[in-house]
C-alpha cells in the first residue's frame, strides 16, 4: 500500500505522541471478520503486522473484495463522521495485529486539540480519497468483466 494510505505517516512526530497513549494492541484471526458495512463504526485501527481486505456488498450474498491493506494501513474512517456506520465490511486475510483506538476518544481529543484535529482530518482524508478511487476501480472492473456482479 502507498504512504498516502498511512495514518500515522501523515502526521507529525508530535501528533503520532498525542494519539498513540489512545492505543491499544488487539490481534484478529484469520478470516475474522472484523466488521459489516452499515453496523455501528466507533472505533479504527492502525495494522502492524498481517494483511485485512475491504470489501462491499453488492448483494445479499456476493461480497466485492475492494482494497487489501497491511502493515501501517488505517483500517476504519466511519468512527470519524456520522452517523458512525462503517462504509465497507473488513474481513482479516491473515493473523493480524493492530493498534485499536475508540472513536469517541479520538474525536475527543481532536476537538480539545484542532490543530491535532486538523491533521488527523486531513489525514483521513487522504485515505478516504484513496480508498473510494480504489473502490470505485472495483467496481467498473467487474461490471466491464461479468457485464454484472454475480448474485445482483
Amino acid at each position: 500500500m502507498t504512504a498516502q494510505t498511512r495514518l500515522l505517516n501523515r502526521l507529525s512526530h508530535a501528533d503520532r505522541d498525542r494519539l498513540m497513549p489512545l492505543a491499544k494492541e488487539v490481534s484478529f484471526a484469520q478470516d475474522t471478520r472484523i466488521f459489516e458495512e452499515g453496523d455501528r463504526a466507533d472505533r479504527f485501527w492502525i495494522i502492524r503486522t498481517g494483511m485485512v481486505t475491504l470489501d462491499v456488498r453488492v448483494s445479499d450474498r456476493a461480497l466485492l473484495p475492494i482494497d487489501p491493506l497491511g502493515p501501517g494501513d488505517l483500517l476504519g474512517w466511519s468512527w470519524l463522521f456520522e452517523p458512525y456506520e462503517w462504509d465497507f465490511g473488513a474481513e482479516a486475510f491473515s493473523t493480524v495485529r493492530a493498534y485499536e483506538f475508540d472513536g469517541g476518544s479520538v474525536r475527543t481529543l481532536c476537538e480539545q486539540e484542532p490543530r491535532l484535529g486538523v491533521a488527523v482530518l486531513h489525514a483521513v482524508a487522504e485515505v478516504m480519497a484513496h480508498r473510494l478511487e480504489s473502490a470505485r476501480v472495483k467496481l467498473v472492473d467487474a461490471h466491464r468483466t461479468h457485464g454484472r456482479i454475480a448474485g445482483i
